[in-house]
């Protein structure tokens, strides 16, 4: 494909806070409509664009959609922030959606929604928040985190310490350390993790659990793109980690900032959108288990039968969906395939 032309378009979240989205078009206009696409936590809506043949983005521009990438407040291309998966649900995603509608004059559309975008938005569809987005593609997690039993011991050691020591956690270590504890902490990262010489790449794996690596598998990744990580993972606030491990404890996701328009907890009550969920999960993911998206897929099929599918990737992990060298082949189709599906 051709050049992609990239227009920033700023937006206002419902607290006031400034984000915006990343409209990419192609050599063609589009033909269908648009796709709102939405990152995790602590990278940027540059996720989707590795140095592969073939990227998300490029599919989809292909394939005739209107492509938005949505950096939201856990975006690293924003300051720093204690941002929590409320604030992003009830602030954020509605505004997001508000905007490509306003800027396109579309009735509907379309998302593609990945780790903890993929938490808090399901947290906007489900508190009936967003309901122009009428077909939704979620990966590695959504409405009931699961996690490996070590990532839970890790979790309940360390939250305690770490919140006391840090804002936040950075792979970014990995190339400038600025104080005693992070070059402890990245010390021990490199006497911990073999399994490749990229520093910041292990501290990933580090920040988000516990795996060798965490969040791909490295044989799934060309050269580039394990060169590209270096700049691609940065801040995530400690206060996050809190969240996330109390919605394990729970079984699904729950609320901490008490804003009204949220629920308390999410995936229990019947949920507030007559959206179609496509639910795909890596079956080597070692960040959240792939039973994560097999607990929110029985939890929406409860309500509404054989509407919402449920993908199993195997030979995947939690990012490699995404940013390895075969996914174009392998999980772009399948994602695009749920996509085209209109709901009934």
């Amino acid at each position: 494909m051709r050049e992609i032309e990239q227009v920033v378009v700023p937006f206002t979240a419902g607290d006031g806070m400034p984000l915006n989205l990343l409209h990419l078009r192609g050599p063609r206009p589009p033909q269908r409509g648009p796709v709102l696409v939405v990152h995790g936590a602590g990278v940027r809506a540059n996720l989707f664009r590795p140095p592969t043949d073939t990227t998300i983005v490029q599919a989809l521009l292909a394939h005739g959609y209107d492509v938005w990438l949505e950096n939201w407040r856990a975006s690293i291309d924003l300051p720093p922030n204690p941002w929590t998966l409320d604030k992003a649900a009830l602030y954020d995603h509605p505004k997001a959606v508000e905007t490509i509608v306003g800027e396109t004059g579309a009735d509907r559309i379309k998302a593609i929604i990945h780790c903890q975008g993929s938490t808090s938005f399901m947290m906007s569809a489900a508190a009936g928040l967003v309901p122009k987005v009428t077909t939704i593609v979620s990966n590695a997690v959504a409405l009931h985190p699961r996690i490996p039993a070590v990532t839970r011991a890790k979790f309940r050691l360390s939250l305690p310490v770490l919140s006391r020591l840090l804002d936040y956690l950075d792979p970014q270590w990995g190339k400038v350390a600025p104080t005693t504890i992070t070059k402890l902490i990245t010390a021990w990262v490199k006497a911990t993790h073999h399994e490749c010489h990229n520093t910041v790449c292990r501290l990933v794996s580090f920040t988000y659990g516990v795996g060798f690596p965490t969040l791909w598998s490295h044989a799934n990744l060309n050269d580039a793109t394990h060169a590209w990580i270096n700049n691609e993972f940065a801040k995530v606030p400690v206060s996050f980690f809190q969240q996330i491990y109390r919605c394990v404890l729970a079984g699904h996701l729950v609320t901490v900032d008490g804003l009204p328009g949220l629920p308390a907890a999410f995936g229990v009550a019947p949920p507030q959108t007559d959206a179609r969920f496509a639910f795909f999960a890596g079956l080597n993911n070692h960040c959240f288990l792939p039973e994560s998206q097999r607990e929110t897929f029985n939890y929406f099929d409860r309500y509404h039968p054989r509407f919402h599918t449920l993908r199993m990737l195997p030979g995947y992990g939690h990012l490699d969906v995404f940013i390895g060298k075969d996914a174009a082949r392998d999980v772009f189709p399948l994602m695009i395939e749920e996509l085209d599906k209109e709901p009934a």
